[in-house]
């Protein structure tokens, strides 16, 4: 009996080791990499702060307070909601029209012909740059702010998903016409798939470009945003608030740049990554 419980437990055990996957070391690792190189920054942003001889470089400390006061006397939540609102309504806008027409430009040469001229010429003009005349014509409401942000990662997107498009392996397209396949199968089945990895990147890029653009449009005209506090802080010196914002700023933008990193691993996890 004894010998039959034993072989029993083993075979349970195996069965447990075979059915709970095992995370690689080098995962944990790298984790751990990561935390302690925030930390490691942290500390550093801190030994400044105490040797910096004019004391003009506030303290994580510091800094941590003027965030719970900010929240204490409610105008930082509304400030992030404020922003925030207006990055994901330009960023959903500009790569929702981005993405179909970077399609229809890689795939088809006359619409590339009419289109590619026109968004590299947009593309060199810096979004920055177009505030001033968006905020004449459009006046200082939400709309410019908006359409700047748009803009930003319109332009971004859709030179990725262009350029994911035409990097696609003729010799895949060319096997599947020879198997019969029609061109909305081939668009579906190996144009979309192959140009993912582009198009997440582009995404990742255009996030990027859509909060620079939004604190600089909050910087000249807004009556709430977290550009708006950061240049109110800027007139009274108070520097606390706007190490808040900026901090604000990259943890909200890390967080939406890891999200698009976990869609990009599940849309392309045929991808060979290293």
């Amino acid at each position: 009996m004894t010998g039959t419980a034993t072989a029993a437990e083993n075979a349970g055990t195996r069965t447990a080791a075979i059915a709970a996957p095992r995370v690689p070391a080098a995962v944990n690792g790298y984790t751990l990499l990561g935390i302690l190189s925030i930390v490691a920054g942290i500390l550093i942003w801190w030994g400044l702060s105490i040797v910096n001889p004019a004391g003009s470089l506030p303290s994580p400390l510091a800094v941590l307070v003027r965030f719970g006061e900010l929240i204490a006397v409610g105008t930082l939540l509304p400030d992030l909601g404020a922003s925030l609102s207006r990055v994901l309504m330009g960023f959903a806008i500009g790569t929702g029209l981005a993405i179909p027409l970077g399609f229809l430009m890689g795939w088809y040469r006359p619409v590339r012909a009419v289109l590619e001229p026109w968004t590299q010429f947009f593309r060199m003009i810096p979004p920055l740059a177009i505030i001033p005349l968006a905020i004449v014509l459009m006046g200082i409401g939400e709309v410019p702010k908006v359409f700047v942000i748009t803009l930003a990662a319109f332009l971004v997107s859709i030179v990725a998903t262009f350029q994911g498009v035409l990097n696609v392996d003729r010799t895949l397209i060319n096997a599947g016409r020879v198997l019969g396949a029609s061109d909305v199968t081939i668009f579906r089945r190996i144009v979309v798939p192959a140009s993912l990895p582009f198009i997440m990147v582009g995404m990742r890029q255009g996030l990027g470009a859509a909060w620079a653009t939004l604190v600089a449009a909050e910087l000249i005209a807004a009556q709430a945003g977290i550009g708006y506090r950061m240049q109110q802080a800027q007139i009274y010196y108070d520097l606390p608030t706007i190490f808040v914002g900026l901090v604000s700023i990259g943890v909200i933008g890390l967080i939406m740049d890891r999200i698009l990193l976990w869609a990009d691993k599940h849309l392309t996890s045929w991808q060979e990554r290293r």
